[in-house]
């Protein structure tokens, strides 16, 4: 399985930007898509996963901005990000978890958020 992951780049504060992930692979539709996101210096924090009912769960420092999608035709998980912060700079990862609790990861996408 391989994550490719898109949609990075520089934003001003408040604005908006949507991430996609493709997964490769046959288990798409049978696993749970998550993204995380790294800041310079700081440990890997969890942001948000969609299981295979779509159903979301956010981390608090997103809920109410970020929203998580997923296509299942395309084998593709979305991000989608309003109201963008200086703190939401970092590099964000998606992470695929199948069924039988192997996980893959992708090499993430920069997000930089000018204030």
């Amino acid at each position: 399985v391989q994550l490719q992951a898109s949609g990075g780049g520089l934003v001003q504060a408040g604005g908006s930007l949507r991430l996609a992930c493709a997964a490769s692979g046959d288990d798409f539709s049978l696993s749970s898509m998550l993204w995380y996101r790294q800041a310079p210096g700081q440990q890997r924090e969890w942001v948000a996963v969609i299981n295979v009912s779509g159903v979301t769960n956010y981390g608090d420092s997103v809920k109410g901005r970020f929203t998580i999608s997923r296509d299942n035709a395309k084998n593709t998980v979305y991000l989608l990000m309003n109201g963008l912060k200086f703190e939401d700079t970092a590099v964000y990862y998606c992470n695929q978890r199948k069924f039988n609790g192997v996980e893959y990861w992708g090499k993430g996408t920069q997000v930089t958020v000018s204030s």
